[in-house]
């Protein structure tokens, strides 16, 4: 009864302890950066760098994404129909091509809503007006089922609208997306190869700095060993260091991240503007910024972790 009366408080007591430890060691890490700020500011502005350059080729990418995020991925067949054909014409042709089992939907554009497009996006409005006519066709762009992607399928589909009554051309708008999306796949997949790069110069990084650290306070060490004190008790402040360290060089990234941002919104508005469009530059969101600062906290103590696990076990009382 009474060894497990005791054993409440002993185990409160050793959970007190160990907390305190902890602490002590993250307010010492935190103060020894505080008394060295340039060297410690450096260190922090390389990591920063190196954090900022895939973060900011990731924000690059997502902001092309969402400019190509409203051209659709599908397929599109656009028909053009002959000048001499009227509104009944453009209709019955609509409602047949519609009711073929491979065609999602289609849609109609009249030759006033073709001309008031090409007027509106174009800039030769003036030498539309001394054509006298207009000169654009009705045109139906037909959408293929999602399920269909065979490019020969969708290819035999074009020949059988362009063979249609009334019909003057079909053309096959396909490869240009996908060239885009081969593209941004290319681009996603450099993006994760300059993060792991990166990453791993950020862990070589703050090893380097927490090596050097152990070295200046070797003497230090081999004291603390000698009056009893064990590995995970000396190695606990760099541990702490590192994170520091990553943690402090995250959010430079994302300040740098956003800094670049700023710089680059402007002449993106009045371009964008130029084209007639109102897309602006998206930065990082919160929980990104979460995510990259959560990322290098995780590499400064992975970098630490290396340096001290193998550096420690060499330092022995003599």
């Amino acid at each position: 009864m009474t060894a497990r009366t005791d054993a409440g408080p002993e185990l409160h007591a050793r959970l007190t302890a160990w907390l305190v430890s902890h602490a002590r060691a993250f307010l010492f890490s935190l103060g020894k950066l505080y008394r060295a700020p340039l060297a410690s500011l450096m260190t922090m502005a390389v990591i920063g760098i190196a954090l900022a350059l895939p973060a900011g080729l990731f924000v690059l990418l997502k902001n092309l994404e969402q400019v190509s995020g409203g051209w659709s991925d599908e397929a599109r067949i656009s028909v053009f129909l002959k000048r001499d054909t009227d509104a009944q014409v453009w209709q019955k042709l609509r409602q047949r091509i519609a009711q073929r089992p491979e065609v999602a939907r289609v849609e109609l554009i009249t030759p006033d809503q073709a001309l008031a497009e090409f007027r509106a996006h174009s800039g030769f409005g003036s030498a539309l007006d001394a054509l006298g006519e207009n000169p654009l066709p009705a045109v139906l762009v037909v959408h293929p089922r999602a399920d269909i992607e065979d490019p020969v399928a969708i290819g035999v589909l074009r020949d059988e609208l362009a063979r249609l009554p009334g019909v003057d051309d079909a053309l096959l708008d396909m490869q240009w997306i996908q060239r885009l999306h081969a593209l941004l796949a290319t681009a996603r997949r450099t993006v994760w190869v300059v993060a792991g790069m990166l990453g791993i110069a950020v862990v070589l990084v703050v090893g380097n700095t927490i090596r050097l650290d152990i070295q200046n306070r070797r003497q230090e060490i081999e004291v603390a060993k000698l009056i009893g004190a064990t590995d995970a008790f000396i190695r606990r402040p760099f541990l702490y260091g590192g994170i520091w360290y990553g943690l402090f060089g995250g959010l430079l990234a994302v300040l740098m991240v956003q800094a670049a941002l700023g710089l680059l919104a402007g002449p993106v508005a009045r371009l964008a503007s130029l084209y007639g469009s109102s897309f602006t530059l998206q930065g990082l969101s919160g929980g990104e910024a979460l995510a990259m600062i959560g990322l290098g906290t995780a590499l400064g103590w992975l970098g630490s972790w290396v340096a001290v696990g193998r550096h420690i076990r060499e330092i022995e009382p003599s």
